[in-house]
């Protein structure tokens, strides 16, 4: 049985992978800032703070593989992306891990965003440890998406950058990719996972304005600079690996399921 580490086991990511993991035979330790107040399976919490550094010995105890799924992108990205990416590294060395798996955004190359330059250089730390290591860049996941646009849904006009291309996935897809790959034999980097169909910001929207029932108008708001450039171009997708087969539209018929009428 391998001995699995998932940082950031409460995110997106995270939360796909556990169930996963555990499915596939993996023994699944989880870490967070602050345990929940309940776990299910056979999982173990330990709490660790990548910025302070607390807990990652006691984590990285009797494990094989760490999958390094905590994040910052609203956060100190510069903490907990680079130095605690950094700090993890140096820990999972000391401790002779066999495998360390990075999962990673399609386009931090090439769009001028920090939070993607952070995990651009939280890549290249995990690339040149000593450590064997798969790295799985893919788009951005359908959640995402579906909370911006919650953002402004209760607003009378949607001021969106509708022209902005993106490839959105299903985190679950992703979790699978990155279960298969969460072995004791490290893949470097593998191909780009990225969802079936390249769409416009304002395509989004208004597939997410259908399935919601709603009637609010969406108009073009242009946001200037060279980071939104980037995405307009199509910086973020991955058109020759469309990996996902879960729609947009399936995907929001499921998390926003039409009232059901009584007889």
């Amino acid at each position: 049985m391998i001995q699995t580490l998932v940082t950031g086991a409460t995110g997106t990511l995270g939360t796909a992978l556990r169930p996963r993991l555990t499915a596939a035979g993996h023994a699944v330790r989880a870490t967070s800032r602050s345990s929940p107040e309940e776990t299910k399976g056979n999982l173990d919490w330990v709490e660790l703070d990548l910025i302070k550094g607390t807990g990652i010995r006691s984590a990285l105890e009797n494990i094989d593989v760490v999958i390094h799924t905590a994040t910052a992108p609203q956060g100190d990205t510069a903490a907990v992306d680079v130095q605690g990416t950094k700090r993890l590294i140096k820990a999972a060395e000391s401790a002779g891990m066999e495998h360390f798996v990075y999962p990673s955004i399609v386009g931090i190359g090439d769009i001028p965003f920090s939070y993607y330059e952070h995990k651009a250089v939280a890549e290249t730390a995990v690339e040149e440890s000593d450590i064997p290591a798969t790295i799985v860049r893919s788009t951005q996941f359908y959640s995402f998406i579906a909370e911006l646009l919650d953002s402004v849904a209760k607003l009378p006009v949607w001021p969106l950058p509708t022209n902005v291309l993106i490839q959105p996935v299903d985190v679950g897809e992703v979790a699978d990719i990155i279960v298969d790959h969460a072995t004791l034999t490290a893949s470097g980097r593998i191909d780009s996972v990225g969802g079936p169909e390249i769409r416009s910001v304002g395509e989004l929207a208004q597939a997410y304005r259908a399935a919601r029932d709603l009637r609010r108008p969406i108009i073009r708001f242009p946001i200037p600079g060279k980071t939104m450039t980037a995405f307009r171009s199509g910086h973020a997708t991955c058109p020759d690996h469309r990996v996902g087969r879960v729609t947009w539209e399936e995907w929001l018929a499921e998390r926003y399921p039409a009232p059901t009428t009584g007889m």
